[in-house]
């Protein structure tokens, strides 16, 4: 997994390129909990995600919930396969996908 970060005082964009799972979800975890404390809106582009397995969908359903309290969260540029995923989970439902 690659991550790209541009972040400003209060906007954080990550691109997340690769696989999010068992391996790779403590990576983004740990950049994220470093970025957000002063983050209002955070932009996930997953075009180049290519697989999220549990272990991801729970850090973007944490992230989601921190987000909640903070500000906004938009994930865009889903790929076919990822939203597959979020259609059979349900996160369709609880994310702002574009």
């Amino acid at each position: 997994m690659e991550l790209i970060k541009n972040k400003d005082e209060t906007s954080l964009d990550v691109k997340v390129i690769g696989r999010l799972d068992t391996n790779t979800a403590p990576i983004l975890e740990k950049e994220l909990s470093r970025d957000l404390p002063d983050i209002k809106e955070l932009t996930f582009d997953f075009e180049e995600l290519f697989y999220v397995s549990s272990a991801g969908l729970r850090i973007i359903l944490s992230t989601q919930k921190t987000m909640n309290v903070q500000g906004k969260m938009i994930i865009k540029n889903v790929n076919d396969l990822v939203m597959e995923v979020f259609d059979a989970t349900g996160f369709v439902d609880i994310l702002t996908i574009e």
